[in-house]
This record gives structure tokens, sequence and C-alpha cells, in this order.
């Protein structure tokens, strides 16, 4: 059974390794087209928002208060607040729809 442990950090080890190692190998010119060169761009912000999005929801007590948070930091990010006031915002919302609902 420990064996199988092994094998499985093994796999899990060069697959990570190739997954890092292949690009650099494999794509030695610089990427002109712009289409992938805008999909790269992104990439690292939606890899970001799919590990984000879950936990926002799940890190309350309920899902409506953290869906209702959501809403609020959309809308305080979208009129231009700072990190900190649409964080504050958020935590106040959540506060205030616990309070209600519990």
């Amino acid at each position: 059974m420990s064996h199988n442990i092994y094998w499985c950090l093994l796999a899990m080890a060069v697959a990570t390794y190739l997954i890092r190692v292949l690009p650099i190998t494999l794509i030695r010119k610089e990427i002109r087209n712009p289409f992938i060169r805008s999909f790269l761009y992104y990439v690292p912000y939606v890899t970001l928002s799919v590990m984000i999005f879950p936990a926002i929801l799940t890190a309350t007590q309920t899902i409506v208060s953290g869906a209702l948070a959501l809403v609020v930091a959309i809308v305080f990010s979208w009129r231009g607040g700072n990190i900190f006031q649409v964080s504050v915002a958020s935590c106040i919302a959540v506060f205030l729809i616990e309070a209600v609902i519990c």
C-alpha cells in the first residue's frame, strides 16, 4: 500500500515538471499570434478567479451572505473603491446579512 503512494508522488512530480519545462523547451521564438498572446495574458487572472470564487461563497455561514457580499464587492470596486474599502464593505455586508438571517 505504501509503495502506491510513492508511485503517485512520482507521477505528480513528473507531470508538474513537464508542464513547466515543455513550454520553455518547445517554444523558443516570440509568440506573435494575438489570440494566443491574449489567452496567455488572461490565464493568471482566470486561475485566480477560479480558486477564489468558490471560497467567497463557502467562507460564510450561508451561501446567500457570501453571494451578496460578492455583489457588494463588485459594486464597490466598480465605483473605484480601493481593496481596503471593498473588503470592509464586504465584511460589513456579511455581518449584517448573517445577523438578519441567523
